[in-house]
């Protein structure tokens, strides 16, 4: 087991930098996913890692060895991909047993831990059969099996789980959860879908357009996101944001967004007041849009009258698409999500009034993005 370590790494293509400057260490045995949209430079990251792309600055280092210069097959790490990359003329057992055929290990050892790693998979009764024989979830373990039976110091998974239906996701995700644990050794993880990372991984690194933007525990990433870029990307349904102006009036402050405004509760107050008369952008999730019937006891509500344009039935909540209205009843054009409870009676084309909690909201600045202030007393 180790940990790894990125010190000001960047990787540039001519004229184009994937990654800018990354800064990171991942302790030993933690879990860290690298998370964000196509292009962000977090597969990027994980090849660099794993030596199959070229560091063009800084250094990488796993435990205390600096391994820009070491060649892939001798960092002691094990890689699974999206595609799974399993040898199609090989059975199963072939296939998990190549690496440790190439390292020379006795053939009695290799069997027994191909057996042992296959039995805690539940593939044992598969290591006759050849790939293509095999259904998405069983490849999927197949390619992880192959890479613990090399017992590596860390692992590094490429969206192992993007050619698996949404059923079969879930069971994965919880899979290699529960082997995490069972192995306490240094797993790091790209994915592109951020409910991977908020129920898989001990810490998360969001990243866009090559630059790490946040780093931090899944809670903090919600409850304290750094940036207007990681706040709308870590959350589902997104958070919703509106153009609003904090303003003064008989000692209270307001985000008035034109259509509509709301008053900041005395407690939550302070680290804005020198904002006041400034642009700001107003954020708040749809699970914090309550139907006034059935709003959580103890929030602090701020009612906002909208017409509902769109009502999702999901079961166990109704995600309501709303458009709020200014104080004449016009619709402006602030369109924002609200995720209710299922007993909702609000239909669709029905003006109804929901209610905000006002000890659940951020401020950003318009111009660096940055969030503004501290809400530490939200969420402690």
């Amino acid at each position: 087991m180790a940990s790894v370590t990125y010190e000001h790494v960047t990787k540039r293509y001519r004229d184009t930098t994937a990654v800018h400057d990354l800064n990171i260490t991942v302790e030993d045995g933690e879990f860290l996913v690298f998370v964000g949209p196509s292009g962000c430079g977090k597969t990027t990251s994980l090849r660099m890692l794993a030596g199959l792309e070229e560091v063009s600055a800084g250094s990488i280092y796993i435990g205390d060895r600096r391994v820009n210069d070491v060649p892939p097959k001798d960092r002691d790490i094990a890689m699974v991909f999206q595609s799974y990359a399993l040898y199609p003329h090989m059975t199963v057992a072939e296939n998990m047993a190549f690496g440790l055929k190439l390292r020379g290990l006795p053939k009695a050892e290799i069997e027994s831990r191909v057996r042992g790693v296959a039995k805690r998979l539940g593939i044992e009764h598969l290591l006759h059969r050849k790939p293509k024989e095999l259904s998405g979830g069983q490849r999927q373990r197949v390619a992880v099996g192959r890479a613990i039976v090399r017992n590596p110091a860390v692992f590094l998974m490429d969206e192992p789980l993007s050619n698996l239906d949404a059923k079969l996701r879930v069971q994965a995700r919880a899979e290699i959860s529960k082997l995490h644990m069972q192995l306490g050794t240094t797993f790091i993880y790209v994915t592109h879908d951020q409910v991977e990372a908020m129920t898989m991984g001990n810490r998360i690194a969001v990243m866009k357009d090559g630059r790490l933007q946040q780093v931090d525990t899944p809670h903090t990433l919600y409850t304290r996101p750094a940036n207007l870029f990681v706040a709308g990307f870590i959350g589902s349904p997104a958070m919703n944001f509106f153009q609003a102006k904090l303003r003064e009036q008989e000692g209270t402050l307001w985000v008035d967004t034109g259509a509509f405004r709301l008053p900041i509760p005395p407690h939550q107050a302070e680290p804005y007041w020198q904002y006041v008369g400034k642009s700001v952008i107003f954020g708040i999730r749809p699970e914090n849009i309550h139907d006034p019937q059935y709003q959580p006891p103890g929030i602090q509500p701020a009612r906002v009258r909208a017409k509902v344009s769109v009502a999702e039935q999901m079961g166990s909540e109704v995600i309501l698409h709303l458009s709020a209205a200014d104080p004449e009843g016009i619709l402006a054009e602030q369109e924002f999500v609200a995720r209710v409870d299922p007993r909702t009676e609000l239909r669709v084309n029905q003006w109804a009034e929901v209610v905000f909690d006002m000890d659940r909201f951020h401020l950003f600045d318009p111009q660096t993005e940055e969030r503004l202030g501290s809400t530490q007393a939200l969420f402690s």
